[in-house]
């Protein structure tokens, strides 16, 4: 596969070949990665070839020109200067590229981590709920064995992924979280510790671990498997605030932000703390999590795609094999009113709240 993006890239294919691995591109979603990733590599590879060529001329010029030095006499810095002068300049040269081309090359490879810039923003907020905080310490304080309750950093949104007690949410929600603990609309809490992370997609896995916890029963939806089409119905649920927020809106971009193919973005305004959510087309069917907007326009959202999540799941470590994740195969939301689909859907989006 390397060498077909190797030929593809360098213009080497036909014009048949070339269309059908383009058509391929399109589909396959990893490959689209892998030839973007490899573009990158070509480029740099090519700056530092530029770069080595270059040297060569200038130490060619230079000894070219010692060759034709005369003999005449000089003072002694005349001297050291005609014999260092061509190279200290070609030192200085090489010193500038080289600057200059690694600089290129990092902010290539930080292409990914610039969604985290003024233009990119995670849907993530901090709860410093002060007067909570201090109602729940005044009932306590005659009661000298409890400790002072912590306040949580900051709170996002995870919903289930199968009922003995996997969930997902976004991975900067729980990012340096000493403890998680996670509640839905009926009051039901739990603690859960993160079980795998994937940074480049925003991911992470969570799983229940309170001895009380009995199984969410089946969940409602399952997970779509091929891409949305551009212009679909599509809805959420967060924790913007307290109590669960409905979002509709629309599929307006099948790639996200600056043109990433794994991410779908949305029509659906959202508000810090809806990070994690699930994105359910019309049907109810789960195509994505919600991860983050954009600076400035309201309405520009992303969603990762759920053909990662499903990937990220497929790749989960061993441990979890004491305890498999086991996905849903019906969904019972496709056929009932956006309302009804609500009453089932919000007992398995939960509000993730984070304490250290």
């Amino acid at each position: 596969m390397y060498e077909q993006i190797e030929r593809y890239l360098s213009g080497k294919m036909v014009d048949d070949e070339k269309a059908a691995f383009e058509a391929l591109i399109q589909t396959d979603l990893r490959l689209a990665e892998q030839v973007k990733e490899h573009r990158t590599l070509l480029q740099a590879m090519q700056q530092y070839g530029q770069r080595q060529e270059l040297r060569s001329k200038l130490n060619s010029i230079h000894s070219k020109m010692e060759a034709e030095a005369t003999h005449v006499e000089l003072p002694m810095w005349r001297v050291f200067w005609n014999r260092h002068a061509q190279t200290m300049a070609v030192a200085a040269s090489i010193s500038l590229l080289s600057v200059f081309g690694t600089l290129w090359t990092v902010e290539q490879l930080k292409a990914p981590a610039q969604q985290q810039t003024a233009r990119y923003v995670e849907l993530r907020r901090e709860v410093d709920k002060l007067k909570k905080a201090q109602t729940a310490i005044i009932k306590d304080i005659n009661n000298t064995t409890k400790p002072a309750p912590r306040p949580a950093r900051f709170s996002g949104t995870g919903f289930a992924l199968s009922a003995n007690g996997y969930l997902v949410t976004s991975s900067h929600v729980v990012e340096g979280a000493d403890s998680i603990m996670i509640e839905n609309t009926s009051g039901a809490k739990y603690k859960v510790s993160e079980v795998y992370r994937d940074q480049t997609h925003d991911l992470s896995i969570l799983k229940i671990e309170d001895p009380t916890f009995e199984g969410f029963g089946k969940l409602p939806y399952t997970f779509k498997t091929a891409e949305s089409d551009l212009g679909e119905m599509v809805y959420t649920l967060g924790y913007p605030r307290e109590d669960v927020v409905f979002g509709e809106g629309s599929l307006s971009s099948t790639s996200g932000f600056e043109g990433d193919t794994t991410a779908y973005q949305i029509s659906i305004p959202l508000n810090p703390g809806n990070s994690g959510g699930p994105l359910l087309d019309d049907k109810g069917n789960l195509i994505g999590v919600i991860s983050g907007k954009q600076a400035g326009q309201e309405g520009a959202a992303f969603a990762i795609k759920s053909a990662y999540l499903l990937q990220l799941m497929s790749e989960l470590p061993l441990a979890t094999t004491l305890s498999p994740l086991s996905l849903p195969k019906h969904n019972t939301l496709a056929g009932n009113s956006r309302p009804q689909q609500l009453k089932k859907l919000k007992d398995f989006v939960f509000v993730v709240k984070v304490y250290n």
